[in-house]
């Protein structure tokens, strides 16, 4: 036998190892590779069930003292590595951590870096140097395992800090060892993959410790480095770092500036960095580079509809692949998108086909949707009540909830289609048939206060305003007041019924409830009550607060910005300086009311209510002060809908207090300033309201 390295290793009993086989075999199934391929474990002493075993390693006769010491050094770490997986797969943690305490990982580092530096090209064959370098390898390997293990063991035990710290130096090696990266090629598998766990391990770690900013870090490491690992091992990561920014709160941290491309988008927020994580999983779907996962959508909706774009949704759901997602699924999700997204024909579109008679045509959720979109327009109403029929006829008895939901439809759709219904014994059945059916649902869903305030509507629409009062107090009461529609409805109750200054403390009630915010359709109707008391500067000051707020709101969201108001909750810009005009002019004010004006048609330049406000400015300016109408103005009444000019005579004779013949009287060619003849060509209706005044034919 040759002149060999001899190791001994003491301690084996802590392995339960009862026979010189049983351990020959566990110790050389890991060590075979390059340490133990002849009879290397040989039995020299046994006592009381423990034995010392001594590993011969063969090696060159000529080392000197130094590649000595060094090389056992190098097997000691090995060994010790080797134990400790055998404690920690048996289940010993506490053995597994005293035999890892004396690996030095810092000396594998050092070790391993020379032979990566001294490296030749690769050439045919297999080299002295390219067999240098498997071996460090697989040297490495088994302390990296070893030290990801230790990470393990600690995990288990519950020392997750310690664990964390463990799992991040085994990377803190990997990167001093691999400078420029892990290369593609001439890896090892075991390498490889104990690299892998370590960066899959160590977010999680630093997320059960509660160190989440140092989580958000070490996601970032294991995305943005070089760790060669697979597809699905990033996809894993990928999805885990989404799902921890969308619902942990934890406040966002940028990127750091080394990793920052120039061009590249840069998420100024964790929700859009999450939505861009769950696009590039779907992206790598469509591809094939990793499996479909179905909780990557619902995800991916759940952030979507924070941010209010979920037409973007329904963009991916049309990118997947046939077979992946059922299509009535697809088509039901793209048409909640398109409905969230304002959408609505779109969305219905989709639900038509999906409740074909060869699809699901009695499903109950689709069905319900689809009442539901055609409740919001008063021309769909009628396929609305057929849907919710449907809806409620299919829901099981057992399932009140979805019952109550058609049944809510069902009245919603009643109450649209008798706003259009051609005859008031019609209407007044709707009407009738819609409160039963809130009724109902009422009954089904009583701790719903939704249906209180859509009941409460129905009410006041069909002018029972005692009963619209009962309900808006109701819905106040059940959501503690903290709604706005509630405060609106209860005020427009109380100004119905003319008890305007009770409205007006009702809405300085829910102005100091309300945040600045979301102030904006109180302070609206703050500003009609004032005018309806006759408070005309005090509903200027209200209107000119009203406008600061909408054009900081516009600011702050932005072009593409979603505010978080409903829909029909919304101020718009254009709303605030039509009624300013509207007030001015009333006030005489007209330079004030024509810029008011301009500012409105600037932002809606074709519009029939700017054009009648200002065709009303005119005439009321007239009878004031003689001054007649602009030849721009008349130019663009000439090209504009008729009733402009309707209108402006009715204006003057509201204005002047003329009864009919003394309207028809008028010299209306020095008025407008135009033809008489002209005013009775088929494109105006000022000839029609001479002739309805004075109650003569166009010819006379």
């Amino acid at each position: 036998m040759v002149a060999g390295r001899i190791l001994n290793i003491r301690g084996i009993h802590l392995l339960g190892l009862k026979s010189r086989k049983e351990a020959t075999v566990a110790l050389e199934g890991d060590l075979s590779y390059h340490t133990l391929r002849a009879n290397s474990v040989v039995q020299r002493s046994e006592l009381n069930g423990c034995f010392e075993l001594w590993v011969i390693f063969p090696g060159p006769a000529n080392w000197g003292m130094s590649a000595k010491n060094e090389t056992l050094s190098v097997y000691f770490q090995e060994a010790r590595a080797l134990l400790g997986k055998l404690e920690y797969q048996r289940g010993n943690l506490e053995g597994a951590l005293r035999v890892f305490d004396g690996i030095d990982l810092q000396a594998t580092i050092q070790r391993v870096q020379h032979p990566l530096e001294d490296r030749p090209p690769s050439k045919k064959g297999r080299t002295r140097s390219e067999t240098s370098f498997a071996v460090s390898q697989h040297s490495t390997n088994l302390v990296l395992e070893a030290i990801y293990l230790k990470a393990k063991s600690l995990q288990k035990l519950g020392k997750l800090t310690e664990a964390a710290q463990e799992c991040k130096s085994v990377l803190d090696a990997v990167e001093k060892i691999f400078v420029d990266g892990i290369p593609d090629v001439l890896v090892d598998n075991k390498l490889q993959e104990t690299i892998s766990h370590a960066v899959e391990l160590l977010p999680e770690l630093w997320k059960k410790a509660g160190c989440y900013s140092e989580a958000m870090s070490a996601y970032r490491r294991a995305l943005l480095s070089q760790w060669n690992i697979d597809n699905e091992c990033c996809a894993r990561i990928q999805k885990a770092f989404a799902v921890f920014l969308l619902y942990s709160g934890v406040d966002f941290c940028a990127p750091s500036l080394s990793v920052q491309i120039d061009g590249s988008y840069i998420p100024r927020n964790n929700l859009e960095e999450a939505i861009l994580l769950l696009m590039i999983l779907i992206r790598k779907a469509h591809l094939g580079k990793i499996k479909w996962d179905p909780s990557v959508i619902d995800h991916l909706t759940s952030a979507i509809s924070l941010c209010g774009q979920t037409s973007v949704l329904a963009k991916q759901l049309e990118e997947v692949m046939p077979g992946v997602i059922h299509r009535t699924d697809r088509w039901k999700t793209m048409a909640l998108s398109f409905s969230g997204s304002g959408q609505k024909r779109s969305a219905l579109d989709l639900l038509k086909k999906s409740l074909n008679q060869h699809e699901a045509p009695n499903d109950v959720e689709s069905l319900l949707l689809a009442a539901k979109i055609c409740s919001e327009d008063v021309l769909l109403a009628a396929d609305g009540v057929k849907y919710a029929q449907r809806a409620i006829a299919n829901a099981n008895d057992s399932n009140a909830h979805l019952k109550g939901v058609g049944l809510r439809m069902l009245g919603l759709c009643l109450g649209k289609q008798a706003k259009v219904s051609s005859s008031d014994f019609e209407r007044s059945c709707l009407q009738s048939e819609a409160l039963k059916s809130l009724d109902s649902a009422v009954a089904l869903e009583f701790h719903n206060p939704d249906l209180i305030f859509e009941l409460g509507i129905l009410y006041a629409e069909h002018r029972n305003l005692d009963a619209a009062l009962r309900c808006a107090k109701q819905y106040l009461d059940r959501t503690g007041g903290s709604m706005i529609r509630g405060w609106r409805l209860l005020a427009l109750v109380l100004s119905a019924q003319q008890r305007f200054s009770e409205a007006e403390v009702v809405t300085d009630a829910a102005l100091d409830e309300t945040s600045k915010w979301d102030q904006g359709p109180l302070l609206r109707m703050k500003a009609k009550l004032k005018i309806s008391q006759s408070l005309h500067m005090d509903a200027v000051e209200t209107y000119r607060y009203l406008l600061a707020l909408v054009q900081a709101q516009k600011k702050s969201y932005g072009p593409l910005g979603s505010s978080p108001q409903e829909e029909h909750e919304k101020v718009d810009e254009y709303e605030v300086w039509h009624g300013l005009a509207s007030l001015y002019a009333s006030l005489s004010r007209w330079k004030d009311a024509e810029i008011c004006l301009g500012k409105a048609r600037a932002l809606k330049h074709y519009s029939a209510e700017t054009l009648h406000t200002e065709v009303r400015r005119c005439g009321l300016r007239y009878l004031v002060t003689g001054i007649p109408m602009e030849g721009t103005l008349r130019k663009r009444l000439e090209s504009s809908e008729l009733f402009s000019w309707k209108w402006y005579c009715r204006s003057i004779r509201e204005a002047s207090g003329m009864d009919v013949k003394e309207l028809a009287e008028l010299n209306l060619r020095e008025l407008v300033g135009l033809d008489f003849w002209e005013l009775l060509s088929p494109n105006t209706m000022l000839a029609l309201e001479g002739r309805e005044a004075a109650g003569m034919d166009v010819k006379e």
